[in-house]
């Protein structure tokens, strides 16, 4: 497996707003839980790792490999999401010895800026740390896509009642993608489920009834046909989803889509840095002077290169007055 990454989001995220850390920390469940991104990720990237026979069976490999390869991105979409709610909470970018922190003492999770630096960590909404025994990996192809079957149901069920609890515009924003997505998923499944035995588990098991197109941030991605596309995620391989993935839509009759190629994906913004949470310093200010130094003296441009969603412009210091603070922190 050779990989590579975009720097790109899977959906568009809102910019900051009012902080919401207790929010954040329900939304780790979509990250850290038992059926939450890193499970799904992890359960297929195994999988497919693992896969046995793969020329044999090559539809289904290339149907677990490219779920993976999506899931991955939805890890790093959830990352988004709970780092974009937890921008602000401290007070006023305030740092040591300020009590800057001091309103964050009784939120949910506290290891989100004790441990975190007010960033995503891999842990469940209870801080629990997510475990790899969440991962199957059996080996036996209909098992592993039965299990992905429900996990992919118990997700969905996780998304919703976190979009039911948690009103940060960030997370409702997520878990409208994540339902569509994750419904895309859980029809492959069933559909591969159905080549392979004949039993149909949409008519078995219509389970969880989630009425997405009710959902105003389903809407757009449905809009968009995003809930009848499956994506090949790379260039050169993995050419046979279509073997698997064809048909009606259990739900809307209407066609399902490989589509060829990765989404376009959205930049992700450019969050501020938290001094009092030491991310990424106590004078991040002096972290941007030695960047920019090291893109001189590599023949870079001046301005750093890449895309974010709010170019930001930070305050210039002088050379001569940043390089002396900068060198006798680093010695």
């Amino acid at each position: 497996m050779i990989s590579s990454r975009i720097d790109r989001l899977l959906a568009e995220l809102p910019p900051p707003s009012d902080p919401d850390p207790n929010g954040a920390s329900i939304v780790q469940e979509l990250l850290g839980g038992r059926f939450g991104e890193m499970s799904t990720f992890l359960n297929y990237t195994f999988q497919s790792f693992n896969f046995r026979n793969r020329q044999g069976a090559r539809p289904f490999y290339d149907l677990l490999a490219n779920i993976a390869a999506e899931e991955f991105g939805h890890v790093e979409l959830v990352c988004a999401t709970i780092n974009t709610m937890l921008t602000g909470a401290a007070k006023a970018r305030a740092k040591a010895p300020a009590a800057a922190l001091a309103g964050l003492d009784g939120v949910r999770n506290a290891q989100h800026f004790l441990a975190g630096g007010l960033g995503a960590l891999p842990q469940d909404s209870n801080g629990r740390p997510w475990s790899g025994d969440y991962v199957f990996s059996s080996g036996d192809l209909i098992e592993d896509l039965t299990h992905n079957y429900f996990l992919e149901t118990a997700a969905r069920s996780g998304k919703l009642r976190v979009y039911e609890t948690v009103q940060h515009p960030a997370a409702r924003t997520l878990t409208g993608y994540l339902l569509v997505r994750g419904g895309v998923h859980q029809v492959a499944y069933a559909r591969a489920l159905e080549n392979l035995t004949g039993a149909d588990m949409t008519k078995l098991f219509p389970s969880p009834r989630i009425p997405t197109e009710k959902i105003p941030e389903c809407r757009p991605h449905i809009k968009r046909g995003d809930h009848l596309r499956l994506y090949r995620f790379s260039e050169s391989d993995y050419h046979e989803l279509a073997a698997v993935f064809n048909g009606p839509h259990p739900e809307t009759g209407e066609a399902l889509v490989v589509e060829e190629g990765r989404p376009e994906g959205w930049p992700a913004f450019d969050l501020p840095s938290e001094p009092a949470a030491f991310a990424p310093d106590y004078a991040p200010e002096e972290i941007a002077e030695i960047a920019k130094r090291l893109r001189s003296a590599a023949g870079l441009p001046a301005e750093p290169s890449g895309e974010v969603a709010n170019p930001v412009r930070r305050p210039r210091r002088s050379a001569a007055k940043a390089a002396p603070a900068a060198s006798k922190r680093r010695r």
